[in-house]
């Protein structure tokens, strides 16, 4: 059984503990404000950017002359996984989900035969990819430095993905990310960028007419939809691992209060034991006399 100053000990560190994770829930919470309004204020242009692209794709795709980021390479034999996580733990199972989705992917592509590589993108998925799909790394975004994210972050990112497709590195790439729903609920998603898919039931739009032409338009546009797409799964995620941060550190409160209030009752059930005994032993004592 442990000792008064032992049990006294473990409660001061709880205490301490609870303190930090208290803090830690109050930082998380004051950043996913912020970190939610811009994930919401960029869904919109998104959402508008998504909806301009399904119409122009949905007239060229086919077509002989189609941009390569839209009609593809002709194959799918080679697949690049944009992993995106987080630079940080203590976040609940924010990345490990994003991972376990990254995971079923490849081993799901390596089943049929396929050549996969990966990019991360966040320290915390690179280390827990690391072990099994070492091999398969071919870049790695560090955001270690990045205190605010930005389109300039996502336009570096898409870069980086757009010229290894250039130089014929893989045929399709597809994002893993969280999307943020709300403070108890980050939904793991995975969304192909290249090539450009058109969505179900998308139609030309006849009622206008494109100029310098629909070609032209998607040349200059596809490169910069993938960027826009990266950009909002950043945001995504930066509101979710905030999200996923502020519960798990009201969780790991809570749960430190109820510790507190465990080693508190047998704190006091031992001194009053030994406070017994010591009565025993000095009533005892005066009656041998």
């Amino acid at each position: 059984m442990p000792s008064l100053k032992d049990l006294k000990n473990r409660i001061g560190s709880v205490k301490n503990t609870r303190k930090i994770t208290k803090a830690m829930q109050m930082v998380a919470a004051a950043k996913l404000r912020r970190a939610q309004d811009a994930a919401e204020a960029a869904r919109p242009y998104a959402d508008r950017m998504a909806a301009v692209m399904a119409g122009l794709t949905a007239n060229a795709a086919g077509q002989s002359g189609a941009p390569r980021l839209l009609a593809g390479t002709g194959d799918d034999k080679r697949h690049l996984l944009v992993v995106m996580t987080a630079e940080r733990g203590l976040a609940g199972g924010f990345n490990s989900s994003i991972v376990r989705l990254a995971r079923q992917h490849a081993e799901r592509l390596r089943g049929e035969g396929k050549q996969v590589a990966i990019l991360t993108v966040g320290k915390k998925g690179r280390e827990q990819l690391k072990r099994d799909y070492g091999s398969l790394f071919v870049h790695h975004v560090d955001l270690s430095e990045v205190k605010r994210m930005g389109y300039d972050t996502a336009r570096a990112i898409a870069d980086e993905v757009l010229a290894r497709f250039d130089q014929g590195d893989f045929d399709v790439a597809t994002l893993f990310y969280n999307r943020f729903e709300s403070v108890i609920s980050q939904i793991p998603t995975a969304r192909q960028v290249i090539p450009a898919e058109v969505p179900e039931g998308a139609t030309a739009n006849a009622l206008y007419d494109y100029e310098p032409g629909e070609e032209g338009l998607l040349a200059e546009l596809l490169p910069r939809s993938v960027a826009t797409q990266i950009f909002a799964a950043l945001l995504e995620n930066a509101a979710s691992e905030q999200g996923a941060r502020m519960s798990a550190m009201d969780n790991a409160t809570r749960n430190a209060g109820d510790m507190i209030d465990r080693l508190t009752t047998e704190y006091n059930r031992s001194r009053q034991a030994a406070i017994t005994k010591e009565l025993i032993e000095i009533i005892s004592g005066a009656e041998a006399l």
